[in-house]
C-alpha cells in the first residue's frame, strides 16, 4: 500500500470518527465516549499528516503536540466549572488564530495563487481574525476583570460596524482579484478583521453569552474549513464544516430558547439599560430557613432542582447531589430541570451536574419537565433567575417577554436560594420571588444545601 493511499484511508477513518463522535455528543450518556472517539480521530489525522510528503521539521511538530497536550491536561484539571465558559471562549479563539496564521503563512510564501486559493486565504484570515479577537473579548467579559460584562455601546456604533464590514468585503474583493501585488492591502485586511471581532462582541451583554460562545465556535469551524481549502487538506475541510454547521445549529437552538433572533442578539445591546424595565412588582418577599425547608422536603414525594449560574459560583453541585440522594432514600422522586441557556455557555448545567456524578436520566429538559410541574411538591431554584421568571409569559413590557421558561411557579412549594435580591443578567426583577408559594433562602447556596443535608442526616 502506497503512502498516499494510507494517508487517504487514515483521513477517511478520522472523518468517520468525527461524525460518529459528533452524533454521540447529542446525549449526556454517550458524550464522554464521543470525546474519546473524536480525540482518536484527531490523533489519526495528525499521524497521517506527519507522514505526508513535504512536511519539514516534523520533530518540532511533535514538540508542539507535547506542549499542547500538557497545557490541555493542566487546564482540564485546574479550571473551575465557573471558568469553563471562559476556557471555551479561549479555545475558540485559539482555533481562529491558528486559521489566520496558516492563511497568512500560505499567502506569504505563495502569493501567486489561484483565485480559489486567494478567496480561501481571505476567508481564513477574515473569519479567523474575527473569531480570535471576538473570543478574547468574550473571555474578558466573562471574567469581568478587564472590561464590563455589560454591553458597551456608543453613538453610531451600528453605522461604524457596517462601514467596517463594508471595507473588509470591498478590500477582500480587490485582494482576491490580484493577490500578488496587494500585500499591503492584505495586512490591512488582517488588522480590520481583528478590529471587527472586537466591535462585534463588545455590544453583547452577559445574558447573551451562551449564544455568542456557540456562534464563535461555529466561526472557528468555518475558519478551519477555509484553511483546509488553502492547504488542500480534505480532513480539515470536513472537520471544520462539522464544527461550523453544528455551531450554527446550536446557535439557533439557543436563540429559540431565548425567543430572540440572532440579529437581535448581535445588535440590540441586551442588558445595556440599567434601570428597571417591565411592570413594577408589588408584594412582599417571604423568607425561610434551612430548618423550615427541611420539614417541607422531608414530607415531599417529588422534588425538582432548577440549577443556574449561581450554583456554579457557589460550587454547590456536589452538595446538591448529596441532598438529592438523601431525598431519594426518603422516598422522593428527584429530577433536575435544565434550561437551554442556564449558565454562561451551552450545556453548562449538564456539565456541572455530571461533574458531581448526578445520574444522566435525572436531567430533564425544559420542554419535558414543564408539563409535570403542577404535580411537583417542591421546586428548588438554585442560582437561577431569568429562566424561571413568570413575567416572560404575560408582561409585554418585559425584555424577556416570550422567552420560554421553566414553570417553577406552578410547583406546590418553591424555594429560591440566592445571595440577595439582585437581578439576573436581564436586569429585571423576578415575579417568582413575590408569589405566595415562594420562599427565599438568602445566603451562600452551598452552605444552605449543606445545612439541609445535616438536617436529614441528624434525623436518621
Amino acid at each position: 500500500m502506497s503512502r498516499e493511499v494510507l494517508i487517504s484511508l487514515s483521513y477517511i477513518a478520522a472523518s468517520v470518527l468525527f461524525v460518529i463522535g459528533l452524533k454521540r455528543m447529542s446525549s449526556p450518556v454517550s458524550a464522554r465516549g464521543a470525546n474519546l472517539l473524536s480525540a482518536g480521530g484527531m490523533f489519526i489525522a495528525i499521524i497521517a499528516t506527519l507522514l505526508s510528503k513535504g512536511i519539514m521539521e516534523w520533530q518540532w511538530i511533535t514538540v508542539g503536540i507535547a506542549i499542547g497536550t500538557a497545557i490541555g491536561i493542566l487546564m482540564a484539571l485546574r479550571v473551575a466549572m465557573t471558568a469553563m465558559p471562559q476556557m471555551v471562549a479561549l479555545l475558540n479563539g485559539s482555533g481562529g488564530l491558528a486559521s489566520l496564521i496558516v492563511g497568512w503563512a500560505s499567502y506569504h510564501y505563495q502569493p501567486n495563487s489561484s483565485l480559489l486559493t486567494a478567496i480561501s486565504i481571505y476567508l481564513a484570515v477574515l473569519i479567523g481574525g474575527v473569531t480570535f479577537t471576538g473570543s478574547v473579548v468574550a473571555w474578558a467579559k466573562l471574567e469581568e476583570k478587564f472590561i464590563s460584562g455589560k454591553p458597551i455601546r456608543f453613538t453610531g456604533q451600528n453605522i461604524f460596524n457596517s462601514l467596517l464590514l463594508g471595507a473588509v468585503l470591498v478590500g477582500g474583493i480587490i485582494f482576491c482579484i490580484n493577490p500578488v501585488t496587494n500585500y499591503p492591502l492584505f495586512i490591512a485586511l488582517v488588522i480590520l478583521s481583528l478590529i471587527l471581532g472586537v466591535m462585534v462582541v463588545i455590544p453583547i451583554g452577559g445574558a447573551d453569552m451562551p449564544v455568542v460562545i456557540s456562534l464563535l465556535n461555529s466561526y472557528s469551524g468555518m475558519a478551519g474549513a477555509a484553511t483546509g481549502f488553502v492547504i488542500i487538506n480534505s480532513l480539515l475541510i470536513v472537520a471544520g464544516s462539522l464544527v461550523g454547521a453544528s455551531g450554527i445549529i446550536l446557535t439557533q437552538i439557543m436563540c429559540k430558547a431565548m425567543n430572540r433572533s440572532l440579529k437581535n442578539v448581535l445588535f440590540s445591546g441586551f442588558g445595556a439599560v440599567k434601570k428597571q424595565t417591565g411592570t413594577v412588582i408589588k408584594g412582599e418577599v417571604k423568607t425561610s430557613s434551612p430548618e423550615d425547608v427541611y420539614l417541607v422536603l422531608e414530607a415531599a414525594h417529588s422534588v425538582v432542582f432548577v440549577p443556574g449560574y449561581g450554583l456554579a459560583v457557589a460550587q454547590a453541585q456536589h452538595a446538591v447531589r448529596e441532598l438529592g440522594e438523601l431525598l431519594e432514600k426518603n422516598g422522593a422522586e428527584v429530577r433536575y430541570a435544565i434550561h437551554p441557556v442556564a449558565g454562561r455557555m451551552p450545556g453548562h448545567m449538564n456539565i456541572l451536574l455530571a461533574e458531581a456524578n448526578v445520574s444522566y436520566d435525572q436531567l430533564v429538559e425544559m420542554d419535558n419537565i414543564n408539563p409535570t410541574m403542577e404535580t411537583v411538591d417542591v421546586c428548588m431554584v438554585i442560582g437561577a433567575n431569568d429562566v424561571v421568571n413568570p413575567a416572560s409569559r404575560h408582561d409585554k413590557s418585559s425584555p424577556i417577554y416570550g422567552m420560554p421558561i421553566i414553570n417553577a411557579d406552578k410547583a406546590k412549594a418553591v424555594f429560591v436560594l440566592k445571595r440577595s435580591m439582585a437581578t439576573g443578567f436581564a436586569g429585571i426583577e423576578n415575579e417568582l420571588f413575590y408569589f405566595d408559594n415562594t420562599r427565599m433562602i438568602f445566603g451562600d447556596a452551598k452552605a444552605t444545601i449543606q445545612a439541609l443535608v445535616t438536617e436529614f442526616k441528624s434525623s436518621v
